[in-house]
């Protein structure tokens, strides 16, 4: 029997609807919970392999905990590096619009800006805001196949230091809170790590870029020619037809593949409330296509500052 066929036998094709032609899918008809049959989850995970990024709707029976006996159910649970984690959970952060650092209105991959960045995100919706707060992933392996063969080549050769201090203020729509959380908290530890331009997935063979807004350069290309080479990659990911939306409703779950996808949370609601809750699933050190890993070159805490006697 076929992958494909095996998969039908748990999940029918008819419950997988595609949402766009190079990404993302719907799954129907599943409850999520820590207590799937493993057949279902090793189902779930072919699916996310093929598709980046599935979807449920109304899964309102998760709380924080399910949502984690869920997730660990597709592999070890990791705190966020520098955000820690919502209390009496492992992994799970809560991104409320009403605080800093929860708009992530840049394109990104979680966490890039460590080695074994996070394979898998799980995100649930908690609350809504009437309009706007879709959530928009691109393919960054359909992204790879876009490129003509020289710039593949290129891609293949180039490495990039990512880094959670990038320029956070050079960003549109930057509140003062969001500011005071990226200098107090987000920043508190500081990354540098370099990442091959090209990883190879180890469960396909697929080669993906790894770029987003936390790149700092390249490796051996002087600024400017860094920049135009950046932003020639990063728009073949972020082109509209290598994207999936997805319009929120309260109860749904995302669930993506964050070595082969960037994702964008659109910030067009206004004052209105928006909360989520991300699980994270650790991942492995990236390889690139010549077989070298990612290394972190610079892990420094800042010091606190000392209050005045």
């Amino acid at each position: 029997m076929s992958e494909a066929a095996l998969i039908d036998s748990i999940i029918p094709c008819s419950d997988v609807v595609k949402r766009a032609a190079r990404i993302g899918s719907e799954i129907r008809n599943i409850k999520l919970s820590g207590d799937l049959p493993s057949h279902t989850i090793a189902a779930i995970n072919s699916l996310l392999l093929v598709h980046k990024v599935i979807f449920f709707r109304d899964q309102e029976q998760l709380d924080d905990a399910e949502q984690e006996r869920f997730a660990i159910r597709l592999g070890k649970l990791v705190p966020h590096p520098t955000l820690g984690t919502t209390e009496g959970t492992t992994s799970i952060i809560e991104l409320d619009s009403a605080r800093g650092g929860s708009r992530a209105d840049v394109w990104h991959a979680d966490g890039t800006f460590t080695a074994a960045y996070p394979k898998i995100s799980v995100l649930r919706a908690i609350v809504i805001p009437p309009f706007g707060g879709d959530t928009v992933w691109s393919n960054t392996a359909a992204a790879y196949l876009d490129l003509p063969l020289p710039l593949q080549r290129l891609a293949d050769e180039l490495w990039a230091i990512h880094t959670n201090a990038f320029d956070y203020a050079g960003t549109a729509r930057v509140r003062e809170v969001d500011k005071k959380h990226f200098d107090e908290v987000f920043t508190r530890t500081i990354f540098e790590t370099e990442h091959p331009v090209v990883r190879v997935l180890p469960e396909t063979g697929e080669r993906a870029l790894v770029l987003g807004d936390v790149v700092q350069r390249f490796v051996d290309i002087p600024k400017r020619d860094g920049q135009q080479l950046f932003d020639l990659f990063q728009s073949h990911i972020t082109v509209p037809e290598n994207t999936v939306r997805w319009n929120w409703k309260e109860g749904d779950v995302a669930i993506w593949d964050n070595r082969a996808t960037q994702h964008y949370a659109v910030n067009d609601y206004g004052d209105q409330h928006r909360v989520m809750r991300r699980a994270t699933i650790d991942g492995d050190v990236p390889v690139s296509v010549d077989g070298r890993t990612s290394v972190t070159r610079l892990k420094v805490t800042k010091q606190p500052l000392m209050e005045a006697t």
